[in-house]
Order: structure tokens, then sequence, then C-alpha cells
């Protein structure tokens, strides 16, 4: 999964089961944690019987058909094959490695887990028990409504910071190093020109190198920047339209803007717990 992954818990009958989210709708539930509900002492076995099951063989091999472009067929045979007989065993390790599967996910070591996508996991809940499958359903619905929630209030905060001060910055632009006898298409280049220095004192690239270097994601450089960079942004459209005032060289204000946003994301990551910063370099002038 891509991407930032929201990490939350949702409790059924006394159960807290461990809800991983992107905030779409390809969540992926610990059915480790839905397997405790009905032994605490050995999940694994629990989902193991489940998987045994010619049903759940066939029901996994259909989700993979319709999501999974990539999903082995010759080698699902084999199983759904072998499914439903005395001797069959299959554990997720098997299934994801055998089928490649990406329903259906293990992770090992200490706080060893089996995540499923949530059509899965919903599924595997209302084979141990169909009241256990409806309070959990009743559970993710609330955590998905609070995580609208802060997806929402993040998505308003960025587009309040985004606007912070703009008006100042384009205004002094405007003002001080737009001549009146250029045309609209000359004075885009301006604001462009200056939007960039801001870039460059910021993120250490224009807005130009970064698209080449981030092909794959949609929205520019300050739709996919942090909260703490849009803040630092905002100050800095306020201290550019200050030294655009004052007069300030191009090349003076970039090395001196850079120097204020390296001080205040390092102040604001320090907050944040984070120790360093290494996203800022010192720009090429």
């Amino acid at each position: 999964m891509a991407d930032k992954t929201f990490k939350g818990t949702i409790t059924a009958q006394g159960t807290e089961i461990t809800v991983l989210s992107q905030g779409n709708a390809d969540d992926f539930i610990s059915i480790t944690d839905i397997a405790r509900y009905k032994n605490s002492d050995y999940p694994s076995e629990v989902i193991q019987n489940w998987l045994r099951n010619r049903s759940t063989v066939e029901f996994l091999g259909l989700w993979e058909r319709i999501h999974n472009p990539n999903f082995n067929y010759l080698e699902f045979e084999v199983i759904e094959r072998e499914a439903g007989r005395n001797a069959f065993v299959l554990t997720p390790k098997r299934w994801v490695e055998t089928v490649n599967a990406i329903g259906m996910t293990t992770k090992q070591g200490r706080y060893a887990a089996t995540y499923a996508h949530k059509d899965i996991a919903f599924k595997f809940a209302s084979w141990i028990s169909a009241e256990f499958e409806l309070y959990i359903i009743k559970d993710y619905q609330r955590l998905k409504s609070d995580e609208n929630s802060r997806i929402s209030l993040d998505w308003n905060v960025k587009r309040i910071l985004a606007k912070v001060n703009y008006k100042i910055h384009t205004d002094a632009i405007r003002d001080n190093l737009i001549p009146p006898e250029l045309t609209a298409r000359q004075r885009s280049f301006v604001y462009a020109d200056e939007a960039d220095l801001l870039n460059v004192a910021l993120f250490g690239v224009t807005a130009a190198e970064w698209r080449k270097d981030n092909a794959d994601k949609s929205g520019n450089m300050r739709d996919c920047a942090t909260i703490e960079q849009l803040l630092v942004l905002a100050n800095l459209e306020n201290v550019n339209a200050l030294y655009i005032g004052k007069g300030i060289s191009q090349a003076e204000r970039v090395s001196e803007l850079n120097n204020l946003a390296r001080s205040q994301m390092t102040a604001l990551l320090a907050t944040s717990g984070v120790k360093t910063l290494n996203t800022l370099d010192k720009p090429s002038v």
C-alpha cells in the first residue's frame, strides 16, 4: 500500500481489531485479531481451518480474479482441486506466495499477523459468527467516519495555508517587479518565476523539476506538501514580499529565504519529535 497509512482500532464484543487504511475503500483488517475472538491462544490455526474450506478458496479466488490482474490462475487451479480434502492445508503465506494474491498480506516477526482486504475480513468474520461480523461492521463504520473527518480537516487546513499571504506576495510582485508595458503572458512568467524562487528556497527544486521526478503523483508539489511545509511557505511569501519591496536582488532573496525555511522547518519538525532535517538543501544561485 502506498501513501500515508492510518492505523486504527475497532472493537467488537470486547475484541480489539487493527485496521490499516489510506482513506479509501481498500482497507486491510487484521484477521489474526478477528480469529482471537474464537481462540485467543491459537488464532493462526483458526485462520488455517477457515482456509481449508473449499468455499473459502472459491471466494478468495473470485476476489482475486476481480481485483488482481497478476493473479496466478494456474496455481489457483491446483489449490482449488485440493481444497476440502482431509489432507489439504493452506496457510496465508502459502496462499499469497503461490497465487500472487493481493487481498491478503502477512507480517512476520514479534508482531506477526495476517491482514486481509475488508471484503475478505468480513467474510472471515461471518464464518466465525454472524453476530460478531455485525459488531465489526458497525464499529468499522464508526472508524471510517472518524477517519474521514480527520482527512477532511487535513485537506481544509492545507487549503487555508496555501492561501495565507498569497495576495500579499502577488501584490508585491505586481507593484515592484512588473513594468506596466509587459503583456499578460510576460507578467505570468514573472509571477511563475517568483513562485519558483519560493519552491527552490523551501523544496530545493523548481515546479518543473519536481514534476519530472514525480510524474506518477497527482497534483503539484504544493498539493503534496505537508502542513508544516505549507506553513513555512506562507511565512516565506510574506518575507519575500518585504524583500521585494526593499529592492533586494533575487539571488540574495533565495539564499535568505532558504536559511529561513531551514530554521523554521527544523523548529516545526522538532516539536513533532523529528530531530533532523534532510529535505532542504542549499539552493544553487
